[in-house]
């Protein structure tokens, strides 16, 4: 049985390669604005994207395991997704700026033919420095965050904003590869495909 991320994310299919799992992309085609933002429940938010990403792909590969994964920041109860231009970009830095902020991973894994779900989500404390107008400005315009919640990459030159993190780095990057492992090896039916599919 394969495995599919449905995902576009280069940071997700990294964190899972290094893991040597042989797997598949396909991006989900899932419209992400038509799952109202839950502010007041950011972890519910993210799984029911997480979910509906995996179940785009998954109905068309029901005998395959399809991993789907969504990724928000929150921070003095607001969830800050993608920016969709760089004054909203600086805005979230400013705002993430000398406090500590929350990322939240939904992750729903699915064997749509063996009626077969891992949903969970993990989050991760994350507190930056107090950042000044010239980095922030810097950043934005020579790594572009457009694709990222929060405005920011911790795996790349924002790196340097991070004063602290409390849990897992790798949910902070997109995917927290390690208890999807630990969870996975858990499931019977889950725990075949995985191991299955190590160095393959």
């Amino acid at each position: 049985m394969n495995i599919i991320l449905a995902s576009k994310s280069p940071r997700r299919k990294k964190l899972l390669q290094e893991m040597n799992l042989e797997f598949d992309v396909i991006n989900s085609s899932f419209n992400e604005n038509q799952v109202t933002l839950l502010n007041k429940a950011p972890h519910t938010y993210c799984m029911k994207l997480a979910e509906y990403k995996c179940k785009n792909i998954s109905k068309n590969h029901s005998n395959s395991l399809v991993i789907g994964a969504d990724t928000i920041v929150y921070h003095n109860k607001k969830i800050l997704n993608k920016p969709e231009n760089k004054n909203e970009a600086k805005e979230h830095l400013n705002a993430l700026s000398d406090s500590t902020h929350i990322v939240y991973t939904g992750v729903y894994a699915h064997i749509r033919s063996r009626d077969t779900v891992l949903a969970f989500y993990d989050k991760s404390y994350v507190t930056f420095y107090k950042l000044n107008n010239g980095d922030i400005n810097y950043y934005i315009d020579r790594f572009k965050p457009y694709d990222k919640a929060g405005s920011y990459g911790i795996q790349d030159w924002s790196m340097i904003f991070v004063k602290k993190i409390n849990g897992c780095f790798n949910n902070v990057v997109g995917f927290p590869i390690s208890k999807f492992f630990k969870l996975g090896l858990n499931n019977n039916i889950i725990n075949k495909v995985i191991i299955g599919n190590l160095n393959k």
